[in-house]
């Protein structure tokens, strides 16, 4: 795959004063900024590290991204005449715990650039502080919860860092789009909530209840169910009672699963509705009979037209080659962003690296700086734009109903409703 060689001004002229800081006072050695930075030998690759959920019931969201990754590093080639290395793909487990550990390996290896990851939002609460203080960017393509980027109003998230970045997009916008399809399509106003605690459904579910109180609905009951838990009767007896016409739980497979199928055996909820999110939007979850009719949220992946300028590929391109190499569609929704994500850190690092004899330098201020500055960066997602907090991603969220168990890619093609934020 030929890589496109458009580089923006900022960035030729960001790494032109790089090299003038180098060479400036005589010696040829490169100096670095605040943050250190990264040197790569003539013989060496270049480092940077994936970390999503690639085992355990939620791989299914963390496999295309580890796969997209990948095939993203394969298409965009070498910098400056270096190879690209990922290493081995390391495992966030969707938790905080998995989050912090497979920081602490990446931050003991001095020579990684920039990482590719977290799946999941609690893991990157986690690992986000010790990833910017070690002064490595990271890019993730499915971390949704707002408190890892901002309120969208100018207020740091509360487990904001600097050098976090991500391609998915804010949950404030999915909130929205949830709501109103519930408010005005299904003509429903009593609504339950159940999350689990994490970042992301929690977050996903409180966004809901704001953009819904403020259309004229009404939040029934807003609960949690625990990570791990299996028995569901008595939260949904508490959900019950609250006399709900829909519920909408954005919750991961194993709790997702127990809900869906625990639910009509509860009574009161026989025919209650229900919806859930990009989380449960997973091949293991579409499965079940008990998924049939549901309606969910999530990124809206009609990319087919959409070409990644870094490399060329476009989104039906891309699905064409994943199916050849693996063998089926991607389990999840956040190819695309994966992709994305992975081209924009290559980008950035081709614009800042600096030559200096024999090595190559990477500085880690400068990179975070070049990818602060994106703007209109053509991707698979459609045009991506940096704001000040890492929010990078195409806001635009669809939701369909899944009417074919048989055809996951059919079920995702029934979109009822698109929302542009």
């Amino acid at each position: 795959m030929k890589k496109s060689r458009s580089v923006r001004l900022i960035a030729a002229l960001g790494a032109l004063a790089l090299v003038i800081a180098a060479c400036g006072d005589g010696g040829g050695e490169f100096e670095a900024g605040e943050l250190g930075a990264v040197e790569v030998g003539a013989d060496e690759a270049i480092q940077i590290r994936s970390l999503n959920a690639i085992t355990g019931e939620v791989a299914f969201l963390g496999i295309p991204n580890e796969n997209a990754i990948r095939m993203a590093v394969d298409d965009y080639g070498q910098i400056a005449g270096r190879d690209v290395n990922v290493g081995t793909g390391l495992d966030d487990l969707c938790s905080a715990d998995g989050g912090q550990s497979a920081a602490q390996t990446i931050v003991a290896d001095s020579a990684v650039v920039g990482v590719i990851g977290t799946s999941c939002s609690g893991a990157a609460a986690a690992a986000s502080p010790l990833l910017s203080d070690a002064g490595l960017s990271m890019i993730s393509a499915s971390n949704t919860s707002p408190s890892l980027t901002s309120d969208l109003e100018g207020t740091a998230g509360e487990n904001y860092y600097a050098g976090y970045y991500r391609t998915a997009h804010n949950d404030l916008f999915q909130g929205q789009a949830a709501a109103n399809f519930v408010f005005e399509n299904l003509d429903l106003t009593k609504v339950a909530l159940i999350h689990d605690g994490d970042p992301y459904t929690n977050g996903l579910t409180t966004a809901f209840e704001n953009a819904f109180t403020e259309l004229g609905g009404e939040i029934v009951v807003h609960t949690a169910v625990s990570v791990g838990q299996t028995d569901m009767v008595p939260v949904l007896t508490e959900v019950a009672a609250g006399e709900p016409e829909l519920i909408f739980f954005p919750i991961f497979p194993a709790e997702g699963t127990a809900i869906a199928q625990q639910v009509s055996g509860v009574a009161g909820l026989e025919d209650v509705v229900l919806m859930a999110a990009d989380g449960l939007s997973v091949t293991n979850f579409l499965d079940l009979p008990e998924s049939e009719n549901m309606y969910f949220s999530g990124p809206d992946t009609r990319f087919d037209e959409n070409t990644n300028e870094a490399t060329d590929l476009n989104g039906e391109q891309f699905l064409a080659d994943y199916e050849s190499e693996f063998g089926e569609a991607p389990s999840a929704d956040f190819w695309g962003h994966a992709y994305d994500a992975t081209t924009m850190l290559l980008t950035a690092i081709e614009a800042v690296a600096v030559e200096d004899g024999d090595s190559l330098w990477i500085d880690r201020q400068a990179l975070r700086d070049e990818l602060n500055s994106i703007s209109g960066f053509d991707g698979l997602i459609g045009s991506i734009t940096c704001d000040e907090y890492g929010d990078c991603g195409a806001n635009v969220i669809s939701i369909f109903q899944h009417n074919n168990l048989d055809d996951h890619q059919a079920s995702k093609a029934n979109i009822l409703y698109t929302y542009s934020g």
